[in-house]
């Protein structure tokens, strides 16, 4: 079954740019991303400026916008079996780089393998430098909750 990704978040003032792969079912049924309760996206983000999670999807955009952070995924539509990225084929891809020229972003993050491994055949030469970061997803077991905020660091200079 063909289906499709949501837009992106993001404004003019974006420094960061968060790049997922696509849309969980869990995140498809509510409209919007990283809507899988066990996700470990919102909780890490929202922590790294020591801000509680919102609870509505405009409280999420908000946080995003007024920290400087672009949300998207790699992949706009595609066939795909449940929440597997494995299983992600016949897809498009977004545009990043129209998005790029349009904000601020001095760094793109990639939340995970798939992401990384699509960004990367088409976008690689993007001229932005990009980090892969361990998936925020629950089945990965590998997290790192310090690679996310050092990786917020390098962009923001930002201390604890």
């Amino acid at each position: 079954m063909r289906f499709k990704g949501f837009e992106p978040v993001y404004n003019k003032d974006s420094r960061i740019l968060i790049l997922g792969s696509f849309p969980s079912v869990k995140s498809r049924k509510i409209d919007f991303y990283y809507g899988n309760p066990q996700n470990r996206f919102w909780k890490t983000v929202c922590g790294i400026f020591h801000e509680p999670v919102p609870e509505s999807t405009e409280g999420k955009k908000e946080f995003l916008l007024r920290n400087g952070i672009a949300l998207w995924d790699v992949v706009t539509e595609c066939e795909i079996d449940g929440s597997k990225d494995d299983s992600i084929r016949n897809f498009e891809v977004a545009d990043i780089k129209g998005l790029v020229e349009k904000t601020c972003v001095r760094l793109i993050i990639l939340n995970g393998g798939k992401a990384h491994e699509i960004f990367v055949k088409n976008f690689g030469n993007i001229g932005v430098p990009y980090k892969k970061l361990p998936s925020t997803s629950p089945a990965n077991t590998r997290f790192s909750l310090k690679e996310w905020e050092d990786a917020f660091q390098s962009v923001d200079g930002r201390t604890e």
